[in-house]
C-alpha cells in the first residue's frame, strides 16, 4: 500500500482522539451485559464445535511436535510484530511515556532479539504491554454495549468487535509486500500458536457448571484489567446494565 495510504489512515486515528478524547471524562467500563445470551450461546456452541473438530486437534499436534524453545520464538515474534499497535494505541490514549517504553522493546528485540524471536526487552527489564483499538475507544470514555459473541472470533462487545478492523489495518503484516497467501499463513500459525498456549488452562474450566458464563464474566473482567493497566476500579451502580436491558437468562444450549 501507499505511504501516504498509510499515513491519511493514522491522521484519521489521531482526529479521532482528539475528537473524542475531548469529551470523554472516564473511561468507558467494560460489562457482561449479555441482553442476547441466546443467540450468543448458541454462537458459542457452534465455535466450540469448530474448535474441537478442526483448531485444538491442530493446536495439540503444533504443541507435540515443536519444540518448546521454537514455541516461544514464535510467541515473540507475533508479539513483536503486534508492538506498532500497541504504540499507535498508547499514544493515541495519551500514554507517552509507555509509547516511549514500547519503542524501546520494539528496537531492542528487533535488533538484540533477531527480529523478535528472542525476547530481548525483559532481559533488560522493559516490561511488556498491550492495547488494541478497543482499549483505546475505552479510554475515550466508549461504553463497552452489549456482549456478543463472535462466530469463530469468541468474546467482544458491541465496541471492541468493530475496533478489530483498526486493529488490522494497523497491523504490520499488513503492509509487508507478500502475496495474500503468505500473509494469511503466516495469520494462521499465530491463531495456531496462541490456541496452543490455552491447552493448560482448558482442564480448570471443564468442569464449570456453567461454562458460557464463566468465559464471558473472565473475558469481562480481563477487559477491564487491561484498559484500567491492571487497576481496574470497583464495580459500582452506574455499571449495571439499564432496567430495560435486562434479560431473563435463556436456556443454555446443550453441549
Amino acid at each position: 500500500m501507499p505511504q501516504n495510504g498509510i499515513r491519511t489512515r493514522i491522521l484519521a486515528l489521531l482526529a479521532m482522539s482528539l475528537a473524542l478524547g475531548g469529551c470523554a471524562t472516564a473511561p468507558g467500563r467494560t460489562t457482561s451485559n449479555d441482553p442476547w445470551e441466546g443467540l450468543n450461546r448458541r454462537i458459542n456452541h457452534f465455535n466450540d464445535v469448530a474448535d474441537r473438530a478442526t483448531l485444538k486437534p491442530v493446536a495439540k499436534a503444533y504443541a507435540k511436535v515443536t519444540p518448546g524453545w521454537m514455541q516461544t520464538g514464535v510467541r515473540n515474534l507475533f508479539a513483536n510484530l503486534g508492538y506498532p499497535t500497541t504504540i499507535l494505541n498508547q499514544l493515541l490514549q495519551g500514554k507517552v511515556a509507555m509509547a516511549c517504553q514500547d519503542t524501546g522493546r520494539l528496537l531492542i528485540n528487533t535488533i538484540a532479539g533477531v527480529g523478535g524471536l528472542i525476547d530481548a526487552a525483559s532481559i533488560a527489564g522493559l516490561t511488556a504491554n498491550e492495547e488494541d483499538f478497543g482499549q483505546t475507544l475505552a479510554v475515550w470514555g466508549v461504553p463497552s454495549g452489549r456482549y456478543v459473541t463472535l462466530p469463530l472470533l469468541g468474546p467482544s462487545n458491541l465496541r471492541d468487535a468493530p475496533s478489530r478492523i483498526a486493529d488490522y489495518f494497523t497491523g504490520v503484516p499488513r503492509y509487508v509486500d507478500v502475496r495474500w497467501q503468505a500473509e494469511w499463513s503466516v495469520r494462521a500459525v499465530e491463531v495456531i500458536g496462541y490456541r496452543a498456549d490455552l491447552l493448560p488452562v482448558e482442564a480448570q474450566i471443564e468442569n464449570v457448571f456453567d461454562r458460557y458464563a464463566f468465559l464471558r464474566d473472565a473475558w469481562a473482567q480481563r477487559r477491564e484489567y487491561m484498559i484500567f493497566d491492571g487497576s481496574p476500579p470497583e464495580p459500582t451502580f452506574d455499571d449495571e446494565p439499564l432496567d430495560d436491558e435486562r434479560v431473563a437468562p435463556a436456556a443454555p444450549v446443550a453441549p
